[in-house]
């Protein structure tokens, strides 16, 4: 079987660099292009020796439709407007798009369905780790089993992350208001300070903070009366992003357009 042609959105990063990695590890894919915004230092570079690995005669290259054309996937950990923008070209070259990028407002996540509804084949997740998606598969049954129990998420990552509370924290949020049939959008409370009276039962609260080089840890408390139970993940490496994105692209090849997250991948839904 040919192998896949991917094209690394944000390759000029951290995790650019890291999903490069992933995918010259993972059979079925090979690296088609590489993109980063326009002045980054990365630019013209050699996306191998740029990721710590040997040359792959790859530049990266700001030049987008260039990059997408011959392309079958895009893997996309950017910023809110460069994956809006991406899916919809996606869209209209039928090609696969898997976006890790998190700080999508509500807008920003309708243009990401328009796009799959018109033709792109979108995995979109706020965490492309095996062990986060399975844990938010635990907080969603905990969540409907202790109905009454107040739940507290509580999430750490390094001091250059923007935005929060993280994607991964959302997901979480949005797995225990899945198990309780709420809405996280009017159960959610983010911010505490001063004369804040009791905690209004049945809210899923959320704690961030930042600093050092940490990945990413995160702990959902569900707390009752005289016990408390704490679901857990800590992330150590980078690569556990990168190689949940390579398993989700080879999945999504085989799948019709639509939008789908890391729980379909793992068949969760099943």
């Amino acid at each position: 079987m040919a192998e896949l042609k991917v094209v690394v959105a944000g390759a000029g990063g951290r995790m650019g660099a890291a999903i490069i990695r992933a995918i010259t590890q993972t059979a079925g894919l090979a690296l088609h292009a590489a993109l980063d915004r326009p002045g980054s230092a990365a630019l013209a570079q050699d996306a191998g020796l740029f990721a710590g690995l040997g040359a792959l005669h790859v530049a990266i290259t700001e030049d987008i439709d260039a990059a997408l054309a011959g392309a079958d996937i895009v893997i996309d950990f950017t910023a809110p407007e460069a994956s809006v923008a991406l899916a919809a070209k996606a869209a209209a070259r039928g090609l696969v798009h898997i976006i890790g990028t998190t700080g999508c407002s509500e807008a920003d996540d309708a243009a990401i369905a328009a796009s799959a509804r018109a033709g792109a084949c979108i995995v979109k997740s706020g965490n492309f780790s095996m062990g986060m998606v399975v844990l938010a598969n635990l907080v969603e049954k905990a969540a409907a089993a202790l109905a009454d129990y107040d739940i507290e998420i509580l999430e750490m990552h390094h001091n250059r992350k923007v935005d929060a509370p993280s994607g991964s924290a959302l997901l979480l949020g949005e797995a225990a208001a899945k198990g309780r049939e709420i809405s996280l959008k009017t159960h959610s409370v983010r911010v505490r300070d001063g004369h804040t009276g009791p905690r209004e039962a049945g809210s899923i609260g959320f704690a961030t903070l930042r600093g050092g080089t940490v990945v990413g840890d995160h702990s959902v408390i569900l707390a009752g009366p005289g016990e408390r139970i704490e679901l857990g993940h800590r992330a150590e490496d980078r690569s556990i992003f990168a190689s949940g994105a390579a398993r989700a692209a080879l999945w999504a090849s085989q799948q019709p357009p639509g939008l789908y997250s890391m729980v379909d991948v793992l068949g969760l839904n099943d």
